[in-house]
């Protein structure tokens, strides 16, 4: 019988995103990962793992390759393994998981993270067979891609094949960047701001995580969770009606993005959406995304006088709308205490990656198994 599993999260590892402990091979080694649902990929830094054949892991000839909207990537080898999700109360364990050891990465791929784990749907993951075992020879990311094609069952897709849980994860987040909270740049990893939580099987049954009904989106490919974004709205001025076209392709217009920090969008709506603010929002907004680190100080920001953003989806009957309050747009004590960070960025042109300063204030369930295995993402008040 399927089961669920409730697992503590936190940001302080991830720059803002939120990481679990997953128990990784016969040892069951402790690997704090990414969790990420604009990917589907399992894999660990390379470094941070030893294969212990005589323990029960197995190599193959197989490697994989992702690469990121930030320009980060890794490649290697593809060992089968034991994982367990932790659990505190009940670890769920399954043997033979496809998991890859990467030996090629860009430095800034895993951080103080020991690795990512996708949470997309998809029924097969993009792999390639080389000549020889690839934990015995160690490919680069251009050899792994110069393989024979093929493909391999992602993590959440074999424990949905072995009955252990269904195809559906939910968050519960307060933060998109790391909380400071005092002048020794404090917070950390026990200040409850930068602690959630994540539920691998299932959603609706954590009442105690959310109030009121789920909205529920479609999402509109089976690839990651694509979504139809139609409009957003800047406090009480007339909507912004989002591009519908797709850049090319691209199945959708934006993905809600759990591995995302921001709200990333193109610079044609950005520049629009900017214009709806007052002359001084726009200046702050205009001199935060221009710099390295999008902060200014908090002083100044007068955060009670923003306006809440709102973000219509496509939903399955009706649209779907999310508000994004300016304590979710403004990340406050962050970088450092006394400075707010801008949670919104710019990327590329007609398409939004809708991170986690929408989902903090929802209860946020990523459904795979919902309209004939369409997925959908429902999103209710959080407690």
């Amino acid at each position: 019988m399927a089961r669920i599993a409730r697992i503590p999260i936190t940001n302080v590892y991830a720059d803002g995103a939120y990481t679990g402990l997953i128990l990784v091979g016969p040892d069951a080694r402790p690997m704090n990962v990414l969790l990420d649902s604009g990917s589907s990929m399992l894999a660990l830094d390379g470094r941070k793992y030893r294969v212990n054949k005589p323990g029960g892991d197995r190599t193959t000839k197989f490697a994989q390759y992702s690469s990121y909207s930030d320009n980060s990537f890794w490649a290697g080898g593809v060992i089968k393994t034991t994982v367990s999700v932790a659990d505190p109360d009940s670890p769920m364990t399954a043997k033979g998981i496809n998991l890859a050891l990467a030996t090629d990465a860009t430095s800034d791929m895993f951080g103080e993270t020991d690795g990512i784990l996708g949470l997309a749907y998809a029924a097969l993951d993009e792999a390639w067979e080389m000549p020889k075992d690839t934990t015995e020879k160690q490919y680069s990311s251009t050899k792994v891609r110069s393989g024979r094609y093929t493909q391999i069952t992602p993590y959440l897709t074999q424990l949905r094949g072995k009955g252990v849980i269904s195809d559906k994860f939910a968050f519960y987040t307060r933060r998109s960047w790391i909380h400071r909270n005092d002048s020794r740049g404090g917070g950390g990893a026990n200040d409850p701001l930068n602690r959630g939580w994540m539920i691998l099987g299932g959603g609706e049954e954590c009442r105690d995580l959310y109030t009121g009904a789920f909205q529920t989106a479609r999402v509109m490919a089976e690839q990651w969770y694509n979504t139809n974004l139609k409009a957003i709205i800047v406090g009480d001025t007339p909507p912004l009606s989002v591009h519908q076209r797709p850049p090319n392709g691209y199945p959708s217009n934006s993905i809600v993005d759990s591995g995302t920090t921001s709200i990333d969008l193109g610079p044609l709506i950005l520049k629009a959406l900017f214009s709806r603010f007052t002359p001084d929002q726009q200046a702050l907004l205009t001199a935060a995304i221009r710099r390295k680190v999008p902060a200014v100080p908090m002083a100044g920001l007068k955060l009670r006088s923003w306006p809440p953003l709102t973000f219509i989806l496509q939903g399955l009957k009706k649209d779907v709308v999310l508000k994004v309050s300016p304590q979710d747009y403004w990340q406050v004590n962050a970088p450092k205490p006394g400075l707010a960070c801008l949670a919104i960025t710019q990327g590329e042109e007609d398409f939004a990656i809708l991170g986690l300063p929408l989902m903090n204030g929802y209860y946020t369930i990523f459904d795979g198994e919902a309209d004939n295995d369409r997925g959908v993402v429902k999103f209710a008040p959080r407690s």
